[in-house]
């Protein structure tokens, strides 16, 4: 039987105990009834809370075009930014071994001319599949990212073999990207109506590219899943890891802990830390209010943010995430006559080291101030992956509608779209453009 992820909150105390979180139960078990019978603000986006057992309806179809990518193409250039990006990079990482060719590559996600350039000139010769992933398909990153692939690909492909290599994962119905991959005749796959985009990881927008990578999607669905059932049938704020962790933010948010700190001691973890960022960030930050998320790869950054973390402001909490089993074990060696003072350690394994860097850095900071509490991950593998993707969510969502905001909308997200849109010369933004460019001149 596989274990599941769990939650210790001990180095919580004072600031947030048993007593405390069962004293918000009636407040929870009303957002968890909300939820579940999608009476909570923003419920029109809660598509995500069945995608889990609603995967399983795409699931053979994805399966059978990432098959025919991994056959076909060297690569599958994965065209999206945040939501459409950020889950499958964060799987594929998270799962793959780091030195073996990873067959997905990213673009779409930045603006930069010098990365754009050096993919091209990569892929001269190379077979490529494209997957362009954008609910409206018009955002500017992946849409001009979008535009430039075609061009490269188009003077090696004909117009019938692009029509095979490209894929569209868009709206069902309607928008700039709908409608083009509907003209060129695309392959396409949906994004929900109902399923935002930084909850989007087990749709179809990270499950072709996890597929194309060789990732388990089925045990990624499993542990989604599991945790799903958890989540549905259990509102009890002390036996529900994802409502005690959404609960212990919001009593640490209320004492004047607004930043955390997620910190993790695989380099494995560091796209789900930037997935993490983004859910939680676009989730909360709203109506002046929210937990600013920040990530930390350990134990690098000890040597770089540690400082802070022991004795800087006190206005942060800090949550570890802790993989448990590790596939390789490397023992240290005894060498004679000490020459580098290591034999204190020869016959533990990096584990052990690593284990120990995490236990000594938890009471450390806990010593210093900084209240933390650990994710406990059993391994590292799709199943707990899924968990933790599950976990996260749900538990955002409790943490949102506790902070009294709507989880699931991004409105500030459009402010710099607009400004940039204006600025390049869209269409229908003449005004503001016109005030910019005031601005710009210090006028």
């Amino acid at each position: 039987m596989k274990k599941d992820v769990s939650l210790d909150i001990s180095l919580l105390e004072p600031h947030v105990t048993k007593d405390k979180l069962k004293d918000l139960q009636t407040k929870v078990s009303s957002i968890h009834k909300s939820l579940w019978n999608k009476t909570c603000k923003g419920n029109g986006f809660l598509g995500w809370l069945n995608l889990p057992t609603e995967a399983e309806k795409t699931f053979g179809d994805v399966k059978e075009v990432a098959e025919e990518i991994r056959h076909d193409a060297d690569y599958l250039i994965s065209i999206g930014i945040g939501g459409s990006y950020l889950g499958a990079r964060a799987t594929i990482d998270f799962l793959s071994d780091p030195f073996q060719k990873q067959n997905v590559l990213f673009l779409g996600h930045h603006i930069s001319s010098d990365y754009a350039a050096s993919l091209f000139s990569f892929l001269k010769d190379k077979d490529v599949y494209v997957n362009v992933i954008s609910k409206s398909g018009g955002t500017t990153e992946p849409a001009v990212a979008f535009r430039l692939i075609r061009q490269e690909l188009a003077k090696k492909y004909s117009d019938s073999e692009l029509q095979k290599r490209i894929i569209a994962t868009t709206d069902a119905k309607k928008g700039i990207l709908h409608d083009f991959a509907e003209k060129e005749k695309y392959r396409r796959f949906v994004i929900p109506d109902d399923v935002g985009g930084r909850f989007s990881v087990l749709t179809p927008v990270g499950l072709l590219p996890i597929a194309a990578a060789g990732c388990d999607l089925q045990e990624l669905l499993k542990g989604a899943k599991s945790m799903q059932d958890l989540c549905e049938k259990n509102d009890n704020v002390l036996d529900n890891p994802a409502l005690t962790y959404a609960t212990a933010r919001y009593l640490l948010y209320q004492q004047g802990k607004n930043v955390e700190v997620l910190s993790a001691f695989e380099p494995f973890f560091q796209y789900v830390g930037e997935w993490w960022k983004q859910l939680f960030g676009e989730s909360e930050g709203k109506e002046n209010k929210g937990i600013y998320p920040t990530a930390a790869n350990m134990t690098t950054d000890l040597h770089s943010l540690g400082q802070y973390l022991q004795e800087g402001e006190r206005m942060l909490f800090e949550t570890f995430v802790r993989l448990g089993q590790t596939y390789a074990e490397i023992s240290i060696p005894h060498i004679e006559k000490d020459p580098d003072k290591l034999n204190f350690v020869a016959g533990q394994t990096l584990s052990d080291v690593n284990e120990n860097a995490y236990l000594g850095t938890k009471y450390a900071h806990c010593d210093g101030g900084l209240p933390n509490m650990t994710i406990n991950a059993p391994a590292r593998n799709a199943f707990s992956l899924g968990q933790l993707y599950y976990f996260f969510e749900f538990a955002v969502a409790v943490s949102g509608l506790l902070m009294d905001v709507n989880p699931f909308n991004q409105p500030g997200v459009e402010a710099y779209k607009k400004n940039m849109s204006a600025l390049l010369g869209k269409p229908g933004f003449e005004e503001q453009k016109a005030k910019l460019d005031k601005k710009i001149k210090g006028e």
